[in-house]
């Protein structure tokens, strides 16, 4: 079994940049990984841009130089590969966590293929993996998706874009844009306010000139082989459809964390218990970073707001270590 002073789970940008924090207070460290480098951006659609600057996504003092001022996808995954190799960090992909035991300050973090023993956790975990369902009939059906990647495939099909935040939008204009009939179905009264302000009056103005068609206060009741029926203010309504693609958000891995003694509070947002100054848990020596933070309100942490849980995480875990 390896030994390390801390075993970090998750090789998104704020794993890595705990990786990083490690390296230079001198501990020995491992930053486990489900997936590929920064897994959840790899699974982001392959046009996204970013809504931070460049700048506000650096890690490691290494500079992140984008063609715009807020760089895609494609730059991200350059840049965080850029400083995986620059600082040499000791990383192993495609090696997912199944569980992890705690006795007197030493802990026990098994994977798929080994098991490493370490002082502390930190958990930077992402929430790209579960996505809300909508728990209708025919959602197992393969024409539903829960991830997108990019317009073409849609080209000449009845589109049903589930959702109104960032993603849906997104979805919704990229789709349309590429040749695709677009209906968007959303619970609430209209697009979300959280909607990056340069796309907003885009998916708006679509709307309402009758090229995006929406049916609000409204929510997928059945999906069927060629058709979708929603519930709407009016009455039932049936229409024809070749793909729904239900862009409602995705929650932390809520049952990995309490297997782990994560205690939560008693909130509507199901936020785990840690300590805002050191970021440790109510499990001694587990520590959360990022996005994680938030439970389920996932729009809380993003990357440029919680790099600084590397450096509270190792300042604390440094004093107690050494």
């Amino acid at each position: 079994m390896e030994q390390f002073d801390v075993v970090i789970i998750g090789a998104g940008p704020i794993g890595l940049a705990c990786g990083i924090e490690a390296k230079k207070s001198g501990l020995s460290y491992v930053i486990l990984e489900k997936g590929c480098l920064v897994n959840s951006l790899f699974n982001y659609p392959l046009n996204m841009t970013f809504f931070s600057t460049s700048e506000r996504l650096e890690i490691g003092e290494v500079p992140f130089i984008s063609h715009q001022p807020k760089p895609n996808r494609f730059e991200a995954l350059e840049y965080y590969r850029r400083v995986s190799t620059s600082w040499h960090l000791n990383l192993k992909l495609y090696e997912k966590v199944t569980t992890i035991t705690s006795d007197s300050n030493n802990h026990v973090v098994t994977t798929m293929k080994g098991q490493y023993q370490s002082k502390a956790v930190i958990l930077a975990l992402g929430f790209y993996d579960l996505p809300y369902l909508l728990h209708v009939p025919g959602e197992d059906l393969p024409k539903v998706k829960h991830y997108y990647d990019e317009p073409h495939p849609y080209f000449g099909q009845k589109v049903v874009v589930v959702g109104a935040a960032n993603s849906a939008v997104d979805v919704a204009l990229e789709t349309w844009r590429k040749g695709a009939e677009v209906t968007m179905v959303i619970r609430e009264d209209g697009i979300r306010e959280s909607v990056k302000y340069w796309v907003k009056p885009d998916i708006e103005n679509r709307i309402q000139e009758g090229s995006i068609k929406v049916y609000f206060h409204s929510e997928v009741k059945k999906i069927t082989k060629d058709a979708v029926e929603i519930k709407t203010p009016e009455g039932d309504v049936v229409i024809p459809n070749d793909f729904v693609l239900a862009m409602t958000g995705y929650q932390p891995p809520f049952e990995f964390m309490k297997a782990s003694g994560i205690t939560f509070h008693e909130d509507p947002f199901h936020t785990p218990v840690y300590n805002e100054e050191t970021m440790e848990t109510s499990v001694p020596g587990i520590y959360l970073a990022g996005v994680v933070c938030g439970g389920l309100k996932t729009n809380k942490w993003f990357i440029e707001n919680s790099r600084v849980h590397a450096s509270m995480i190792l300042q604390d875990l440094t004093k107690k270590i050494k």
